[in-house]
Protein backbone atom coordinates (compact mmCIF):
# COMPACT_ATOMS: atom_id res chain seq x y z
CA UNK A 1 0.00 0.00 0.00
CA UNK A 2 1.51 3.13 -1.26
CA UNK A 3 1.48 5.88 2.17
CA UNK A 4 1.32 9.02 -0.01
CA UNK A 5 -0.21 7.75 -3.37
CA UNK A 6 -1.44 11.39 -4.64
CA UNK A 7 2.66 13.16 -3.79
CA UNK A 8 3.67 15.11 -6.65
CA UNK A 9 5.65 18.41 -7.42
CA UNK A 10 4.14 21.98 -6.85
CA UNK A 11 4.31 24.85 -10.41
CA UNK A 12 6.70 26.45 -7.77
CA UNK A 13 9.29 23.44 -8.06
CA UNK A 14 9.06 23.62 -11.94
CA UNK A 15 9.59 27.67 -11.74
CA UNK A 16 12.35 27.35 -9.89
CA UNK A 17 13.79 24.41 -12.03
CA UNK A 18 13.36 26.79 -14.83
CA UNK A 19 14.82 30.01 -12.88
CA UNK A 20 17.60 27.83 -12.21
CA UNK A 21 18.77 27.52 -15.72
CA UNK A 22 19.00 31.10 -16.40
CA UNK A 23 20.71 32.13 -12.92
CA UNK A 24 22.52 28.83 -12.48
CA UNK A 25 25.14 30.39 -10.02
CA UNK A 26 26.09 30.05 -6.08
CA UNK A 27 24.64 33.00 -5.21
CA UNK A 28 20.90 32.95 -7.02
CA UNK A 29 20.90 29.55 -5.18
CA UNK A 30 21.33 30.58 -1.89
CA UNK A 31 18.80 33.33 -2.10
CA UNK A 32 16.33 30.53 -3.18
CA UNK A 33 17.62 27.62 -1.10
CA UNK A 34 14.44 27.88 0.97
CA UNK A 35 12.29 27.21 -2.25
CA UNK A 36 14.45 24.32 -3.32
CA UNK A 37 14.61 22.56 0.10
CA UNK A 38 10.73 22.84 0.59
CA UNK A 39 9.33 22.23 -2.74
CA UNK A 40 11.99 20.24 -4.53
CA UNK A 41 14.15 17.97 -1.97
CA UNK A 42 11.39 17.37 0.66
CA UNK A 43 9.38 16.48 -2.21
CA UNK A 44 11.29 14.67 -3.82
CA UNK A 45 11.99 12.26 -0.53
CA UNK A 46 8.37 12.19 -0.48
CA UNK A 47 7.77 10.72 -3.69
CA UNK A 48 10.97 8.43 -3.44
CA UNK A 49 9.53 7.23 -0.42
CA UNK A 50 6.21 6.60 -2.30
CA UNK A 51 7.82 4.66 -5.02
CA UNK A 52 9.43 2.44 -2.44
CA UNK A 53 6.46 1.16 -1.24
CA UNK A 54 4.96 -0.34 -4.46
CA UNK A 55 8.87 -1.44 -5.77
CA UNK A 56 8.04 -3.50 -2.63
CA UNK A 57 5.70 -5.40 -4.60
CA UNK A 58 7.69 -6.32 -7.97
CA UNK A 59 11.05 -5.46 -7.09
CA UNK A 60 11.69 -5.87 -3.31
CA UNK A 61 15.76 -5.88 -4.71
CA UNK A 62 15.36 -2.05 -5.43
CA UNK A 63 13.96 -0.63 -2.37
CA UNK A 64 16.20 1.90 -1.39
CA UNK A 65 16.32 4.62 1.44
CA UNK A 66 14.91 8.18 -0.02
CA UNK A 67 17.82 10.10 0.95
CA UNK A 68 19.95 7.52 -0.69
CA UNK A 69 17.88 7.00 -4.31
CA UNK A 70 18.02 11.31 -4.54
CA UNK A 71 20.78 12.29 -6.30
CA UNK A 72 22.82 15.13 -5.39
CA UNK A 73 21.40 18.76 -7.38
CA UNK A 74 25.31 19.68 -7.42
CA UNK A 75 27.47 19.19 -10.37
CA UNK A 76 30.66 17.60 -10.68
CA UNK A 77 32.82 20.13 -12.52
CA UNK A 78 36.20 18.89 -11.70
CA UNK A 79 36.72 18.23 -14.97
CA UNK A 80 34.11 19.92 -16.83
CA UNK A 81 34.11 22.49 -19.39
CA UNK A 82 30.64 24.14 -18.27
CA UNK A 83 31.73 24.88 -14.75
CA UNK A 84 27.73 25.81 -13.44
CA UNK A 85 27.04 24.49 -10.40
CA UNK A 86 24.07 22.59 -10.06
CA UNK A 87 21.80 20.63 -12.35
CA UNK A 88 18.88 22.15 -13.51
CA UNK A 89 16.85 19.05 -12.40
CA UNK A 90 16.01 16.45 -9.55
CA UNK A 91 16.59 13.01 -9.92
CA UNK A 92 16.44 10.05 -8.27
CA UNK A 93 17.34 6.28 -9.22
CA UNK A 94 16.84 2.63 -7.63
CA UNK A 95 19.49 0.01 -8.48
CA UNK A 96 20.10 -3.62 -7.24
CA UNK A 97 21.36 -3.58 -3.86
CA UNK A 98 24.45 -4.85 -3.80
CA UNK A 99 25.20 -4.68 -7.24
CA UNK A 100 27.67 -2.37 -8.42
CA UNK A 101 26.64 -1.22 -11.94
CA UNK A 102 23.50 -3.09 -11.89
CA UNK A 103 20.44 -2.45 -13.73
CA UNK A 104 17.64 -0.08 -12.26
CA UNK A 105 14.91 2.41 -12.32
CA UNK A 106 15.25 6.08 -12.88
CA UNK A 107 13.21 9.09 -12.48
CA UNK A 108 14.41 12.99 -13.41
CA UNK A 109 11.93 15.92 -13.00
CA UNK A 110 13.27 19.06 -15.19
CA UNK A 111 11.28 22.80 -15.97
CA UNK A 112 9.33 21.42 -19.53
CA UNK A 113 10.58 17.32 -19.29
CA UNK A 114 10.01 14.53 -17.06
CA UNK A 115 11.73 11.26 -17.58
CA UNK A 116 11.00 7.79 -16.64
CA UNK A 117 13.88 4.98 -17.11
CA UNK A 118 14.81 1.41 -16.66
CA UNK A 119 17.74 -0.65 -17.74
CA UNK A 120 21.44 -0.81 -17.70
CA UNK A 121 22.82 2.31 -18.94
CA UNK A 122 26.95 1.65 -18.68
CA UNK A 123 27.68 -1.77 -17.90
CA UNK A 124 31.52 -2.33 -17.41
CA UNK A 125 33.11 -4.66 -19.85
CA UNK A 126 32.94 -7.70 -17.91
CA UNK A 127 29.38 -7.00 -17.27
CA UNK A 128 28.46 -5.99 -20.92
CA UNK A 129 30.03 -9.74 -22.11
CA UNK A 130 27.64 -11.37 -19.04
CA UNK A 131 24.31 -10.02 -20.11
CA UNK A 132 25.47 -10.98 -24.08
CA UNK A 133 26.08 -14.90 -22.43
CA UNK A 134 23.16 -14.78 -20.85
CA UNK A 135 21.57 -13.85 -24.20
CA UNK A 136 22.98 -16.38 -25.91
CA UNK A 137 20.92 -19.11 -23.35
CA UNK A 138 17.99 -16.69 -23.36
CA UNK A 139 17.28 -15.10 -27.14
CA UNK A 140 13.79 -15.95 -26.85
CA UNK A 141 12.84 -14.91 -23.85
CA UNK A 142 14.45 -11.48 -24.10
CA UNK A 143 13.29 -10.71 -27.39
CA UNK A 144 9.69 -11.62 -25.55
CA UNK A 145 10.51 -9.21 -22.80
CA UNK A 146 11.65 -6.65 -26.10
CA UNK A 147 8.20 -6.86 -27.92
CA UNK A 148 6.10 -6.44 -24.54
CA UNK A 149 3.25 -4.66 -25.58
CA UNK A 150 3.08 -2.99 -22.14
CA UNK A 151 6.23 -1.88 -22.34
CA UNK A 152 6.44 -0.63 -25.76
CA UNK A 153 3.04 1.17 -25.13
CA UNK A 154 4.92 3.60 -22.67
CA UNK A 155 8.50 3.47 -23.92
CA UNK A 156 10.03 5.20 -26.70
CA UNK A 157 12.39 2.57 -28.53
CA UNK A 158 15.33 0.62 -26.61
CA UNK A 159 18.30 2.94 -26.68
CA UNK A 160 20.89 -0.05 -27.30
CA UNK A 161 24.17 2.35 -28.38
CA UNK A 162 24.57 -0.74 -30.70
CA UNK A 163 28.30 -1.59 -32.11
CA UNK A 164 28.20 -1.53 -36.42
CA UNK A 165 30.02 -5.59 -36.22
CA UNK A 166 30.02 -8.33 -33.66
CA UNK A 167 31.44 -7.78 -30.84
CA UNK A 168 34.74 -9.29 -30.13
CA UNK A 169 34.12 -13.10 -29.37
CA UNK A 170 30.63 -13.27 -30.79
CA UNK A 171 29.88 -14.53 -34.56
CA UNK A 172 28.72 -12.07 -36.87
CA UNK A 173 25.82 -14.16 -38.73
CA UNK A 174 24.59 -15.37 -34.92
CA UNK A 175 20.76 -15.25 -35.05
CA UNK A 176 20.74 -12.88 -31.94
CA UNK A 177 23.74 -10.35 -33.56
CA UNK A 178 20.97 -7.61 -33.48
CA UNK A 179 20.43 -8.10 -29.79
CA UNK A 180 24.21 -8.90 -29.11
CA UNK A 181 25.88 -5.77 -30.22
CA UNK A 182 24.24 -3.73 -27.99
CA UNK A 183 26.01 -2.33 -25.27
CA UNK A 184 23.59 -0.14 -23.52
CA UNK A 185 19.98 -1.74 -22.64
CA UNK A 186 17.84 1.46 -21.71
CA UNK A 187 13.87 2.14 -21.95
CA UNK A 188 13.06 6.09 -22.18
CA UNK A 189 10.07 7.55 -21.66
CA UNK A 190 9.65 11.50 -22.07
CA UNK A 191 6.59 13.12 -21.09
CA UNK A 192 6.29 17.30 -20.35
CA UNK A 193 6.70 18.78 -17.54
CA UNK A 194 3.71 19.15 -16.13
CA UNK A 195 3.14 15.80 -15.60
CA UNK A 196 5.09 16.20 -12.06
CA UNK A 197 2.40 18.03 -11.08
CA UNK A 198 -0.69 15.77 -11.76
CA UNK A 199 -2.18 13.55 -8.53
CA UNK A 200 -1.46 10.68 -10.42
CA UNK A 201 2.24 11.52 -10.66
CA UNK A 202 3.14 8.17 -8.78
CA UNK A 203 0.91 6.35 -10.54
CA UNK A 204 2.74 7.37 -14.33
CA UNK A 205 6.17 6.36 -12.88
CA UNK A 206 5.39 3.23 -11.17
CA UNK A 207 3.23 2.02 -14.33
CA UNK A 208 6.27 2.62 -16.18
CA UNK A 209 8.67 1.05 -13.58
CA UNK A 210 6.23 -2.57 -13.55
CA UNK A 211 6.46 -2.52 -17.09
CA UNK A 212 10.37 -2.77 -17.10
CA UNK A 213 10.92 -4.28 -14.68
CA UNK A 214 10.98 -7.81 -16.08
CA UNK A 215 13.48 -6.24 -18.74
CA UNK A 216 15.27 -5.31 -15.53
CA UNK A 217 15.53 -8.42 -13.50
CA UNK A 218 16.25 -10.14 -16.59
CA UNK A 219 19.87 -7.83 -17.07
CA UNK A 220 20.27 -7.97 -13.19
CA UNK A 221 20.31 -12.32 -13.27
CA UNK A 222 23.64 -12.51 -14.81
CA UNK A 223 25.43 -9.38 -13.47
CA UNK A 224 24.03 -10.42 -9.81
CA UNK A 225 25.89 -13.83 -10.16
CA UNK A 226 29.25 -11.78 -11.67
CA UNK A 227 29.43 -10.33 -8.60
CA UNK A 228 29.38 -12.96 -6.92
CA UNK A 229 32.07 -14.16 -8.21
CA UNK A 230 33.55 -10.91 -8.09
CA UNK A 231 33.36 -11.12 -4.04
CA UNK A 232 34.58 -14.67 -4.12
CA UNK A 233 37.67 -13.91 -5.85
CA UNK A 234 38.39 -11.45 -3.72
CA UNK A 235 38.01 -12.82 -0.64
CA UNK A 236 40.31 -15.73 -1.57
CA UNK A 237 42.90 -13.20 -2.97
Amino acid sequence: MVTNPNVHFSASALDFLDELEHHNDREWFAENKPTYERELKSRMLEVAEAVNDTLAEFAPDHLRAPSKAMLRIYRDVRFAKDKSPYKTHVAAHWPRQGVEGSAGFFLQVGARSLMIAGGAWGPRPDQLAAIRRHILDHEQAVRGLLGDPHLTRLFEPMDGDALVRAPRGFSADHPALDLLRNRRWAFTAHLPGEAAESPDFIETIVERFRAVAPLVEFLNTPLTTLEVTRSLTKGRA
